[in-house]
């Protein structure tokens, strides 16, 4: 097998192997919220609140799916690019989305010299690509097509819908949890005193089990949400690879990012797992990489290269 046909499987190989990890973390995610769930109806003896859960869940998904690219670029400070302006921009982001098969996306500009970039959009037809001006100044053409490409590649793979997905159920999880903890503290079980008697052993492993849930679930929630960024960058580079057939392009951007120490100032964490690379530079963290929202830098470079 020639060096090119050697090339197009690995990045395809990267794809699947990534969108399987993806839907694994899914799977073990809905397992714990519905244990959680479970364990929540159960000490209450009702299943009145699954349906208050469900409504709430609806409202948050339909808010953030149908506002999403208004209330990122808000928050990110970003604004709507001149096509004159930014000429070169417009033409590469029309390039990728050609490549991609995909409609032109809106193309915004955040005024500061770090590198970084996003995309956002609750599908292609309403769908945002964002850089900073950091990228037009210190990135080769080359290099900011990977970007890019790379972008271009999370509204073609519907990473945002993946990661809204991820959000709202971190946010069922912490909201049951944390209703669950109250219950446990102010001593409001639903059940009856004469029905935990005649339960015995069972209710007590039921109010250990919810307990416990209670307390892991928000945390196993999010560190199963900051899982499944990784894997969508690790997903969207395999997949940038295969629109620009050049790896080295968005690999030489991804090592002046991690040479660049400029902090982005519109940067926050509940914004920071949109972001090509972490924009949150100089935090520390304990297992960094449990708790990051992006695979480490250098593994994606080296990944890149390999192509």
């Amino acid at each position: 097998m020639n060096l090119r046909a050697d090339a197009k499987m690995s990045f395809y190989e990267e794809i699947t192997a990534n969108k399987r990890m993806t839907y694994f973390l899914f799977f073990i995610f809905f397992i714990f919220i519905f244990a959680l769930g479970y364990v929540f109806s159960f000490l209450m003896g009702s299943y009145i609140f699954v349906p208050i859960f469900g409504i709430i869940a609806i409202a948050y998904i339909l808010v953030s799916y149908y506002n999403s690219d208004k209330i990122i670029t808000a928050i990110s400070r970003a604004k709507p690019a001149d096509e004159q302006q930014f000429k070169q921009l417009h033409n590469i982001v029309e390039e990728m989305a050609i490549a991609a098969g995909q409609p032109k996306p809106k193309v915004y500009i955040i005024h500061d010299t770090a590198i970084n970039a996003f995309a956002t959009g609750r599908n292609p037809e309403h769908s945002v690509v964002c850089v900073t001006t950091g990228c037009l100044q210190k990135l080769s053409r080359a290099e900011l097509t990977g970007v890019i490409a790379h972008e271009m590649s999370h509204i073609r793979n519907q990473d945002i819908k993946v990661m809204t997905m991820a959000a709202v159920l971190v946010g069922i999880a912490v909201l049951m949890s944390d209703f669950l903890l109250r219950m446990f503290l102010w001593g409001g079980l639903g059940r009856s005193r004469s029905s935990r008697d005649s339960g015995g052993w069972i209710m007590i492993a039921a109010i250990g089990l919810g307990l416990l849930l209670a307390i892991l679930t928000p945390i196993i929630a999010q560190l199963i949400k900051f899982s499944i960024s990784r894997k969508r960058e690790y997903l969207a580079d395999a997949s940038a690879a295969q629109l620009t057939r050049y790896p080295v392009g968005l690999a030489g951007a991804l090592e002046k990012i991690k040479n660049d120490k400029e902090v982005l100032e519109s940067a926050n964490k509940a914004t920071a797992h949109l972001y090509i690379a972490n924009p949150l530079k100089g935090q520390k963290l304990l297992m960094k990489n449990l708790f990051s929202t992006h695979p480490d830098i250098n593994d994606r470079i080296k990944r890149l290269r390999a192509m």
